[in-house]
C-alpha cells in the first residue's frame, strides 16, 4: 500500500495523530527532505523502523521504479513532503500515477493544507475555487497565465516564492486591476502568521517592503456582474485588452463573446469589420 501524509505547514503540533503511526510502522519512507524528516521524527517523539529513502523533483523519476517494486513486493511506503499533502505542488504525482497503473491501493493520512487555510482565513469566497499552483517565473509565460484567468469567477489560490510575491501581486494587478480584492497569507500556522487582505493594488505597495517566509495568494474571482458591454467599441477594446496580456486573437474573442453574452461572430466582426 503506498500512503500519501499530510505534515504540518508550520507548528509540529497540527500533525494528525496517524502521522507517527505511520512514521513508526513503515516498511519504507519516502522523503522529500530527509533532513527535514528528522526533525519531525524529533518533534513527534517518533522512531522510524524501515528504510529511509529520499524523493525529491531531482530523483523522483529514478526513483519511482524501485518503489513501486517494494510496492508490489507488498511492502507499505509512506511519501512525505516537506509540508502539506504530497504531490500538491510537491512530489508524489508520478510515484500515485505508477502505483494506480500497477494496481497498488493508494490511501492517505489527511493532514494541514496551505491551500485550504489560506482559503479559508482569506474572508473570500469558498463556496467554488481553483489551485493555480505557482506561477511561471518569467514574466511573459506569467502573463499569458494570468490572461488565461481573466474570466475565472472562482476564487484563485496560488503559492509564491517570497523573493517574487511583488512581481506576481504586480502582474495580477495589470491583468485584473488593481481594485481586484485578494489576501496574502504568510507563514501560516507559524509564529510570525500574517494575512494582509485589501485591493490588489495595496499589497503591491506593501509587498514592495520586501516579503519573507512561505507565501500563498489568494484572489477573488471576476464578479458575474463585470460582463461585458455589447457595444462594437467595448467589444474592440476588451479584445484588444486581452492580446496585449498575452492572449491569442481566437482566445481573446471567445473570451470576450462568453462575457458578453454573444455568439463569437459578432465579436469576430466588431473587431475585423469597421
Amino acid at each position: 500500500m503506498l500512503v500519501l501524509a499530510g505534515t504540518p505547514i508550520g507548528r509540529p503540533g497540527d500533525a494528525p495523530a496517524r502521522l507517527a503511526d505511520e512514521l513508526a510502522t513503515a516498511d519504507v519512507v519516502a522523503a522529500e527532505d530527509t533532513r527535514r524528516l528528522k526533525r519531525l521524527t524529533t518533534d513527534l517523539g517518533v522512531t522510524i523502523t524501515g528504510r529511509v529513502v529520499s524523493y525529491f523533483e531531482g530523483n523522483e523519476q529514478r526513483r519511482t521504479p524501485g518503489l513501486i517494486d517494494d510496492l508490489l513486493a507488498g511492502h507499505r511506503v509512506l511519501l512525505v513532503t516537506d509540508a502539506g499533502m504530497p504531490s500538491v505542488s510537491d512530489p508524489g504525482y508520478r510515484l500515485v500515477a505508477a502505483a494506480v497503473a500497477a494496481g497498488v491501493r493508494v490511501t492517505a493520512v489527511p493532514g494541514p493544507s496551505a491551500v485550504l487555510t489560506a482559503l479559508a482565513v482569506s474572508g473570500l469566497p469558498v463556496d467554488r475555487f481553483c489551485f493555480e499552483g505557482f506561477l511561471p517565473r518569467k514574466a511573459g509565460e506569467r502573463s499569458r497565465r494570468l490572461a488565461d484567468l481573466t474570466s475565472e469567477q472562482r476564487t484563485l489560490v496560488f503559492f509564491e516564492a517570497p523573493h517574487r510575491t511583488e512581481a506576481a501581486l504586480t502582474a495580477m494587478a495589470g491583468a485584473w486591476g488593481e481594485d481586484r480584492a485578494a489576501a496574502v497569507c504568510r507563514e501560516l500556522t507559524k509564529t510570525h502568521e500574517e494575512v494582509r487582505r485589501g485591493p490588489l493594488g495595496e499589497l503591491v505597495a506593501w509587498a514592495a517592503e520586501g516579503v519573507r517566509g512561505e507565501v500563498t495568494i489568494v484572489v477573488a474571482g471576476v464578479s458575474p456582474a463585470a460582463a461585458v458591454s455589447t457595444d462594437e467599441a467595448t467589444l474592440r477594446a476588451e479584445v484588444q485588452a486581452r492580446e496585449d496580456q498575452g492572449m491569442t486573437r481566437k482566445d481573446a474573442i471567445l473570451d470576450v463573446a462568453r462575457l458578453a453574452g454573444l455568439p463569437k461572430r459578432e465579436v469576430y466582426q466588431a473587431v475585423h469589420v469597421r
